[in-house]
């Protein structure tokens, strides 16, 4: 089988150096909020180009710490795409506010910013941007908008890290930026982990307190929090991968660019806009008979993907939201037809010379993989 994502291989290509760092946290006795992770929280925001890195639990508590530390909650209301992860979304109503959907562009999957300024109201507070399977969102234009109306801008790159917009590392612009360390991400831990990056102190400060039981003084609480702490191995093994994090994502690209070759004019590939640096969390095609063509690479020992068979606003959690089937078609259109291909930097060339050529067949492609 070609699996979707091959961690084993990954973990092969890192283990002497994986083991050697969690022993030194196993040989420290120092698991939680210890020198490996104010080590990698500097190391990262220094790579995206922040002042603080907040290493925290995972990557849904790093949205839902930034909206807590921004007073976001009852009443208010986020803008948000409704093709993304559910955490996207979620978060956005534990803290008690309203998820306020705009639709996505149909290049890129992200955000529509020519739709953002309608769906303003009194109650907005904040964008929460999805940088979506890799690419950037159109953050000139987002933050723009941002500004002219004085709303926190919450950036969910929890699928990008690495990704560039004009040159500037996604997560840089906003008022915080998240990231989600999950296994399957192009930096991914070997469990759970994530971080929240920032230039404001205050954020800074008051998320440090929040994801520590609102503790900055042992047993002394100033605020409610949550127990949400990056821990020292998650952060050992993150300090080993971040070196190769650009080598990987340069090999993501690679790939991608020759499935794109291989495949123009069968199926819909991913288009990277101009001015940005796609790292290709997924590689996904767009094609009217995609569950057929999922059904057929199954059977030919291919692993495949959907992200997302439904959007947000047809999720039966946000049915008190009263969207309805139609109101953001383009979101809707994508959800039916999208396929994500294996990718992952180890993949070899025959393995995609394989899904290639499988996927041609299954078009009636008789050209092979030329």
């Amino acid at each position: 089988m070609i699996p979707q994502l091959d961690l084993k291989a990954e973990y092969e290509s890192v283990k002497d150096e994986i083991q050697k760092s969690v022993h030194e946290v196993l040989e420290s006795g120092s698991y939680v909020l210890g020198n490996k992770g104010k080590q990698i929280e500097k190391l990262l925001s220094e790579y995206v180009g922040t002042s603080y890195g907040i290493g925290v639990a995972n990557g849904t508590d790093a949205l839902l710490l930034s909206l807590e530390a921004m007073s976001i909650g009852n009443g208010d209301e986020v803008i948000t795409p409704p093709f993304t992860f559910f955490a996207t979304a979620e978060v956005i109503a534990r803290v008690g506010a309203k998820p306020v959907f705009v639709d996505i562009d149909p290049i890129t999957y992200n955000m529509n910013p020519a739709l953002i300024e309608q769906a303003i109201t009194k109650k907005t507070k904040a964008i929460m941007v999805v940088h979506l399977f890799g690419q950037s969102a159109d953050m000139e234009k987002i933050m723009e908008i941002a500004k002219k109306y004085r709303l926190k801008v919450i950036e969910d790159a929890c699928q990008s890290i690495g990704a560039t917009f004009n040159g500037k590392k996604v997560g840089s612009f906003g008022d915080t930026g998240c990231f989600s360390f999950f296994p399957s991400k192009n930096l991914g831990t070997y469990g759970d982990g994530g971080m929240v990056v920032t230039s404001d102190k205050d954020l800074y400060e008051k998320i440090k307190v929040l994801r520590n039981h609102g503790s900055e003084k042992k047993y002394v609480h100033s605020d409610i929090g949550l127990n949400s702490r990056l821990d020292e191995i998650q952060a050992a093994i993150l300090e080993v991968k971040l070196k190769r994090l650009d080598d990987w994502n340069q090999k993501r690209r690679e790939i991608a660019n020759r499935y794109s070759e291989k495949l123009i004019g069968l199926v819909k590939t991913p288009i990277t806009v101009k001015n940005r640096e796609h790292v290709f969390n997924q590689y996904s095609i767009e094609t009217d008979n995609r569950d057929e063509l999922a059904s057929y690479l199954n059977h030919r020992k291919i692993a495949t993907g959907i992200y997302y068979p439904l959007p947000l606003h047809l999720q039966p959690a946000f049915h008190g939201l009263h969207y309805q089937k139609g109101d953001f078609p383009i979101a809707e259109k994508v959800s039916e037809k999208i396929l994500a291909l294996p990718l992952y930097p180890t993949l070899k060339e025959y393995e995609q010379d394989y899904v290639i050529s499988s996927i041609k067949e299954f078009k009636g492609d008789s050209n092979g993989i030329n």
